[in-house]
């Protein structure tokens, strides 16, 4: 997922941190969260009913065919509980609503001429959907024809206009209601032209609301035979649902001028009032089938949409007398009828000229309104070509490797389209054509997916914190709906599957107590449709399928239990049948089951077995008309079939066969009976982990085919479909069963990736695994080139190239190390080095390529020199040392100052900085030239050469304060601590990004990563927040990292997840968010609470103000001397003052920071800082997430003992004795000061003033003061007087932002 994250988890300093966690979650993932490079697009629900009366129906019958979301958006899609098929063609329902037109039309002879009128006017609505832009003109010139035509409608109508007027008073007072309504449209007819602008919209308004009653009362009487007609002809009331889904979803589709209309309000709120009664929802399904039935059947829907979408300004410019000719040249057939059908026919055409006209108007509009993503995709527009800016920091390119325990699935044949998971994201990878799209929005590892049967709809569920299921459309890769609450516990999904028409999913959750689940994510429900809770005894359920042809039967499987489901919508039970299988039951080994499926003949169920085995069970169902008292349908275990020796690991049906994949790479095809009728046996696969065949049915055999025989008598041809295999050491092969052709598509690594190492120069990149594999790729053109495999037992654990791109230093799990030719992976050396007795985990070369060095997990750092013998290079073990005590975390190269010759420098967790003298060095002896410490209580996780920006050389170590310090390489003093980024966890490896070219050494970046995330940092560092990104890439863990050759991608490794994911690196959006944050000190007042203007600033600057007061002395009587500086003296004060509290080892750094700060080009030392200044080192220097219990409470838990209520203390001797004794210990004197000062026994500020004294330690009993036992508790709220929060009382380990005091 590529976009600017939020540091996570209340670990973002300041008050940047509200609401991070839940932009995460819909971004990422899925819904409702980021997927590859289509837009965000968030859930849409059903529209209001005003908004769907008066938009909805115009792309109803303007011939298009919304579905799921409208212009980019992705909502959730609703449907009727009665919907049975949620991809039904909109044909279908065209056909119907047709077809029930025809009926009213017979019902309702009176309205022959209205429905006439409203074909005319989809057919112009429906021009104005499709017609192009290059026909502008054509439009054009069809405005100056209507305005014509209106002209002399004028001049005609004129003439009959007092006739028509008295006839209309006349059958007034026939009907009060109808009367007035009309009275109010002809009066305005008599009116002066310069009240033509009021005049049009009441018109409108008087028939507006006439054809809205009308209509309701035409929709009461059809709808009374909806529901008869429901029980006859149920695809009817499906489409039906589905013209009422799509008729409430298509606001935004619908052509609408935003123009408010002034003088028309009233006319506008009349038509939606009405609207409202007319579609008012009802609850009931007879109900709702009215409002359905209504939806297709009325014939004014054009009335009610247009002269709302009308601005009042356009109608009043429109001449009165058009409308008056455009009544009488279509009255003249119809004077010899009725009156009452002389006074429709008028007010129809009158309206379906201002219709007209309408339209018109607001064509260009309808070429500018997109049509759905998802209703208007096909099958190839996922790979189409397109060019789209890249808007994050960091965006996903490609994904190396798949998780081979889930299925692949064969999406399309056309162009060998396939899905599978990789990490916590879904692949969607075309084969041909060589391109992925990504699926990304999941948190968590990618658990389980499935796809419908028409391979449109992709369900994907993952496993942990904040656990998703996504619902997505294979045509288009966006998310189409996303459940966010699928399990409380966040245990995420351990099963899941969809129904064969993609209406309903289930699934089974991964808690201890599993939990069966049964959605209908087609009405973008939020809580599932039925619960099932299982006993633990069934043990963990982990498939699960639903009958092909019954979206109500369930079957799921643990290794030792079966589980048949039945699932009751109406009284949203699910009744399942698990009966007990024992070696009894059959008097022979069953074995641990694997899949399960439903019989061909529908009315049993089949189980495979680890023994090669099948359990036939029968399926008892109740007749319907028996009573209930029979009970629920169940299972009965019917016979024990030994279909096979090898173990049965996939089980399915395709066609008229039954499935089976072994253990051994068999793949056996049976009739409905269990007898064989072909196999495949001789690729000698690995053991099959699953089986999609392709939606495609297979050609028919002919002349030109070759199809296998099949082994039956008749030796007929063996014809199937052609199917994907996924099989255990991580390979996908296609085969195609004419010809029996087996294509090797892929192979990836089936072990943890944790070493990656890119070409210096070319595109390439080495992977390697703990399979004993190592892989280059080309990951500018994704082309796989050479690789080698490695005997059983050799791991690789780190890879690296040297600086000339020709070799390739390999470490290994057990501890040998190898040096490759880089373009072939042929051993460089005779022998690989045996030296270590561990893992390898870190590799380096010196810049000449003359050393190499390694760090094992053993803490021990060896060295590999280059010997010339015989005129040949040749690599020699020079020398190894345990020079740490804790794990070693970098082990780096450097040039010195003053020469051209390496230096060697190892950090470890123990906190030591160790260079070592490779000059001074010899065999077996490996000489050390200094150690120096870098932190106190936080401890080191890497570290790199920082970039010349300045004059001065430093190291660059980051610590898991979350601290990033620069130390300089000389005299190993530590210049400048800083904030580094926050993102949940400390950073653990970074690496400087190159550069194209020289113009671009004075900016640079740095990449890093943390325990899940990976991120872009600009140099140079000041603890400003909007310098950094990042993102979720493998939320199992980061292993590794590496830059491309020319800082264009940025790889990492997924450890345990078995992936390699390349990131695109766009700087230009990094520098947009600087940018956007602010310049000088804007971006770090958000690092304080209120910021700028809030209250601890203000205290702040107050107590630098009074810090100068202090210093001069508070009872003096000379002139007070304000200025905009204190001295250095001054800082640890005012740092203690506003609650910061660092060590004599933090404050020296504070004070070198500063007096240094100016040095290198001025020759100077500083003694004072400024108010700004002083701002920055605060932030920079304090703890990120303040003070916590637990640092206080790990601290006892260390020192003391466990007492007799069960809680860490530490006697008051030990104590005083450990502050006297250990770490920054304190005089007697100093410890008696201060204990005075918390106890209250000195007065304030009496180091501050001359005639106050301190109290002597001899009038200070601690033994009175200070309890016997102290606790972590006591300490901080009886002795330092701070507050905790009741959180912490109860739970000291909760996180540390919550843990704050």
């Amino acid at each position: 997922m590529t976009l600017n994250e939020t540091p996570l988890d209340g670990e973002e300093v300041g008050g940047s941190y509200s609401g991070s966690l839940l932009a995460l979650r819909r971004v990422a993932c899925g819904g409702n969260g980021y997927h590859g490079d289509e837009a965000w697009l968030p859930t849409v629900t059903r529209e209001p009913v005003e908004k769907a009366a008066a938009g909805g129906k115009r792309a109803l019958h303007s011939g298009t065919t919304p579905a799921f979301e409208d212009q980019g958006k992705t909502p959730k899609r609703r449907m009727s509980d009665a919907e049975e098929n949620p991809l039904e063609e909109t044909e279908e329902y065209g056909e119907i609503e047709m077809q029930e037109e025809d009926d009213e039309e017979e019902e309702y002879p009176n309205f022959e001429g209205l429905e006439n009128m409203q074909q005319e006017l989809k057919e112009v609505n429906t021009l104005a959907w499709i017609e192009s832009p290059e026909e502008e003109e054509e439009e054009e010139e069809g405005e100056e024809e209507g305005r014509e035509f209106g002209e002399e409608a004028e001049a005609e109508d004129g003439e009959e206009g007092e006739v028509e007027i008295r006839e209309e008073e006349e059958e007034d007072r026939k009907g009060k209601e109808e009367g007035e309504e009309e009275g109010e449209g002809e009066e305005r007819v008599e009116e002066h032209e310069e009240e033509e602008a009021g005049k049009g919209e009441e018109v409108v308004e008087g028939l507006g609301k006439e054809a809205v009653k009308d209509e309701a009362l035409e929709a009461d009487e059809e709808a009374s035979g909806a529901q008869e007609e429901s029980t006859v002809e149920p695809e009817e009331i499906t489409s039906s649902m589905i013209s009422l889904e799509r008729f409430m979803q298509t606001d935004s589709q619908t052509v609408l001028s935003e123009t408010s209309l002034n003088s028309g309000s009233e006319s506008k709120h009349s038509l939606q009032s009405e609207l409202l009664e007319t579609f008012e929802l009802p609850r009931s399904p007879g109900s709702q089938l009215e409002f359905l039935d209504l939806d297709v059947t009325t014939s004014g829907e054009p009335l009610i949409s247009f002269p709302e979408r009308q601005p009042s300004g356009e109608l009043d410019q429109r001449p009165q007398d058009e409308l008056e000719e455009e009544e009488g040249r279509d009255l003249e057939p119809e004077r010899g009828d009725l009156e009452q059908e002389k006074r429709e026919r008028r007010k129809e055409k009158r309206v379906s000229y201002i219709s007209e006209k309408s339209e018109k108007e607001s064509q260009p509009k309808a070429r500018i309104t997109k049509a759905s993503l998802v209703s208007t995709a096909t099958e190839d527009v996922l790979f189409q070509s397109r060019e789209s800016a890249n808007t994050y920091p960091l965006t996903m390119t490609w994904s190396f490797g798949w998780n081979s325990t889930l299925p692949v699935y064969y999406i399309r044949e056309n162009e060998r389209v396939l899905l599978y998971a990789s990490g916590h994201t879904g692949v969607i990878y075309n084969v041909l054509k060589n391109n992925q799209h990504h699926l990304q929005g999941h948190p968590n590892i990618i658990s389980c997916l499935c796809i419908s049967e028409d391979r449109r709809w992709v369900a994907t569920a993952d496993k942990g914190p904040d656990c998703l299921i996504i619902i997505w459309d294979s045509f288009t890769g966006i998310p189409v709906h996303t459940i966010f609450d699928s399990c409380p516990e966040d245990n995420g999904i351990r099963a899941m599957a969809i129904t064969r028409d993609a209406k309903y999913l289930a699934t089974i959750s991964d808690a201890e107590i599993q939990k069966v689940c049964i959605w209908k994510w087609t009405l973008a429900a939020e809580t599932p449709a039925c619960t099932l809770d299982l006993p633990k005894e069934y043990g963990f359920q982990n498939y699960l399928i639903f009958n092909p042809t019954n979206n109500k039967e369930l079957v799921s499987n643990s290794k030792t239990q079966a589980i048949y489901y039945t699932w009751y919508p109406e009284g949203g039970i699910l009744a399942h049948s698990a009966p007990v299988l024992t070696e009894k039951t059959f008097n022979k080994l069953v074995g641990k089951f694997s899949q399960s499926v439903f019989h061909l003949n529908l009315t049993q169920i089949l189980s495979a077995t680890m023994e090669g085995k099948l359990v036939v069970w029968d399926i008892y169902r109740p007749p319907p008309s028996a009573s209930s008292s029979m009970g629920f349908p169940h299972i009965k275990p019917c016979k024990l079939v030994h279909l096979q020796k090898e173990g049965i690991t996939v089980l399915t049906t395709v066609d008229s066969y039954i499935v089976t994949g072994d253990i051994r790479g068999n793949i056996k095809f049976y009739d409905h009976t269990l007898s064989i009728v072909n196999w495949y046996s001789h690729f000698k696969l690995s053991c099959i982990r699953s089986l999609s065949f392709s939606k495609t049915p297979a050609v028919p055999p002919a002349e030109n085919t070759n199809y296998p025989p099949d082994c039956t008598l008749k030796s007929d041809h063996f014809v199937v479909r052609n199917f994907i295999i996924g099989t255990s050491d991580a390979s996908v092969y296609h085969l195609t069963v004419d010809g029996t052709k087996l294509e090797k598509l892929f192979v990836e690594p089936r072990d943890a990736i944790c070493a990656i190492s890119c070409h210096p120069y070319q595109p390439l990149i080495a992977i390697g695994s703990f399979c004993g594999i190592i892989k280059v790729w080309d990951y500018e053109q994704k082309k796989y080139l050479f690789s080698r495999v490695f005997e059983k037992g050799l791991g690789v654990q780190s890879l690296t190239y040297n600086p000339e791109g020709a070799l390739l230093g390999a470490g290994f799990t057990e501890g040998t190390v190898y040096i490759f030719d880089a373009m072939s992976l042929e051993s460089a050396i005779s022998e690989p080095f045996r030296y270590s007795r561990s893992s390898v985990t870190h590799i380096s070369f010196s810049h000449d390529s003359q050393y190499m060095a390694t760090a094992d997990v053993s803490f021990t750092v060896a060295v590999y020199v280059v010997r010339v013998k015989h005129g040949q290079r040749v690599w020699e073990y020079l020398a190894r040392l345990r020079s740490h005590r804790k794990s070693i975390r970098s082990v780096l190269f450097g040039v010195h100052l003053d020469s051209n010759e390496p230096r060697l420098l190892s950090l470890g967790r123990d906190r030591l900085l160790i260079e070592y003298n490779l000059l001074k060095s010899y065999k077996d002896h490996l000489a050390v030239l200094d150690i120096h410490r870098t932190d106190q209580g936080s401890y080191p996780t890497c570290m790199v050469w920082y970039p010349p920006l300045t004059k001065e050389l430093f190291l660059l170590i980051c610590n898991s304060g979350y601290k990033v310090k620069l130390f300089n390489s000389a005299t190993k003093m530590c210049r400048k601590t800083l904030l580094g980024p926050v993102y949940g966890s400390p950073i653990e490896q970074i690496q400087i990004l190159p550069v194209k070219s020289t113009l671009e050494l004075q900016k640079r970046y740095m990449v890093f990563i943390n325990r899940d995330k990976v991120g872009l940092q600009i140099l140079p560092v000041d603890g400003n927040p909007h310098k950094t990104s990042a993102l979720i890439c493998h939320p199992n863990g980061v292993a590794s990292m590496a830059l491309s050759y020319d800082g264009c991608y940025a790889f990492t490794a997924g450890g345990q997840d078995r992936s390699v994911v390349q990131w695109e690196i766009n700087l230009s959006a990094l520098e947009a968010a600087v940018s956007l944050g602010g310049e000088d000190l804007t971006p770090f007042y958000g690092l304080v609470s209120g910021g700028r203007e809030g209250k601890f600033y203000r205290e702040l600057e107050d107590y630098f103000y009074y810090s100068q007061l202090r210093s001069q002395g508070i009872d003096t009587m000379e002139t007070r001397k304000v200025s905009e500086h204190i001295c250095l003296s001054e800082l640890p004060f005012v740092m203690r003052a506003i609650g910061f509290y660092p060590s004599e080892g933090e404050i020296e750094d504070m004070f070198n920071e500063i007096r240094f700060s100016e040095y290198v080009d001025t020759g100077k030392l500083i003694d004072k800082i400024n108010l700004p200044d002083f701002f920055k080192v605060y932030l920079n220097h304090r703890p990120p997430f303040g003070n916590t219990m637990s640092g206080i409470q790990q601290s006892f838990d260390i020192l003391g003992f466990t007492n007799s209520k069960g809680e860490k203390a530490i006697q008051r001797e030990d104590f005083l004795n450990l502050l006297q004794t250990k770490g920054e210990h304190m005089t007697e004197e100093e410890m008696t000061d201060c204990f005075a000062t918390l106890f209250g026994l000195n007065p304030e500020g009496w180091k501050s003033e001359p005639a106050a004294s301190s109290v002597k330690a001899s009038e200070i009993c601690l033994e009175e003061e200070l309890p016997d036992e102290i606790t972590a508790e006591i300490f901080t709220t009886e002795i330092l007087g701070l507050t905790v929060s009741q959180d912490s009382r109860q739970d000291p380990r909760i996180t540390e932002a919550e843990q704050s005091f």
